[in-house]
């Protein structure tokens, strides 16, 4: 849109004061006459550009002139330029881009003061989204999902469920949800909410029926809904604590992978030894979740407390013994 590129034409003059036609035209993906089309445009507009002639010319914008359009206070600046340190995710919605763009136009809106604090918070600050020793996952179905949300149509999957194989769902989209690096679509099959890892999407088609979306749906509250049934099936705690030792040479990358899977507000707590092995007692929220890491460790961590759980691994090991035996 032509109001889009004039606005435009502003902005980039009020970050570089002096660019040259052929400069401005490849920025805008245009002829270089009409950007001097638009320069006449804002001119008669009442904005204070023009056009210079010659090697060292070029389009130019007065200096003093402002044109800020933002109303943002310094708080305000820093806390958006902050977030567009993720832009991985607008990346991976298929908006790869369009967030650094957005950028670019708000920042040069901003007063002098404003852009140096906003852009020395967006330099300071790296968002890292993977979880340790995990590969990324693929994500491509996400675009696709993302317009089906915002169109509210309908879309058939070919997923491939971990328990069931391969399976065919028509869906009612209802949003989508990024956890740690990983993609969820929220969706209802039959009227039921499901939860839906866009990693395992393998296909999906855009269907011309209208989903079905209840009135004033709570996202995040149906989302909290769904993974509280997954962490506790049947519903009540299902944690379990725990007393540890743990090899010296693994004891700090032990710490570092069990701290996400203990109960709220909970770390590690040493205990005190009569060897050399680190005492840890845990607060695990899932029982279930704790045996498959701590058996993971494999020599490198027993189990003391409690002695079910530690017949619980025992059994665990024997029959992987078994089964490889």
């Amino acid at each position: 849109m032509r109001a889009d590129r004039l606005l435009q034409i502003i902005l980039l003059l009020q970050q570089h004061a002096r660019l040259s036609t052929r400069d401005l035209a490849e920025r805008l993906e245009v002829s270089k006459r009409t950007v001097l089309r638009d320069m006449e445009a804002l001119s008669a507009a009442g904005v204070p550009v023009y056009a210079e002639r010659g090697r060292n010319g070029g389009c130019v914008l007065l200096p003093g002139y402002r044109a800020d359009v933002s109303g943002l206070t310094p708080r305000e600046a820093q806390a958006l330029f902050a977030w567009s340190g993720r832009s991985e995710l607008s990346d991976e919605l298929g908006l790869r881009g369009s967030l650094k763009s957005a950028m670019g136009k708000l920042s040069a809106t901003l007063p002098e003061e404003l852009q140096s604090d906003a852009a020395a918070l967006s330099g300071a600050i790296v968002v890292d989204r993977r979880r340790w020793f995990a590969e990324a996952e693929d994500h491509g179905a996400l675009p696709v999902l993302r317009q089906a949300v915002v169109a509210e149509h309908r879309v058939r999957l070919r997923y491939a469920s971990a328990s069931s194989g391969l399976q065919r769902r028509t869906v009612d989209p209802w949003g989508l949800v990024e956890q740690a690096g990983r993609w969820y679509l929220v969706a209802a099959h039959r009227g039921a909410a499901r939860m839906y890892r866009v990693s395992r999407i393998e296909q999906v088609d855009v269907l011309e029926e209208a989903a079905d979306r209840p009135a004033g749906l709570d996202l995040r509250a149906e989302w909290e809904r769904l993974r509280s049934n997954l962490e506790q099936p049947g519903g009540g705690p299902k944690g379990v604590q725990v007393e540890v030792r743990v090899h010296p040479d693994r004891a700090e990358l032990f710490r570092r992978v069990v701290t996400s899977m203990l109960a709220k507000g909970a770390v590690p707590q040493e205990r005190p030894s009569d060897d050399s092995w680190p005492h840890l007692w845990l607060d695990f929220r899932i029982r279930e979740a704790a045996c498959g890491m701590l058996i993971a460790f494999g020599p490198d961590v027993e189990v003391l407390e409690p002695l079910d759980l530690r017949a619980q691994l025992l059994e665990l090991a024997q029959r992987a013994v078994e089964l490889y035996s």
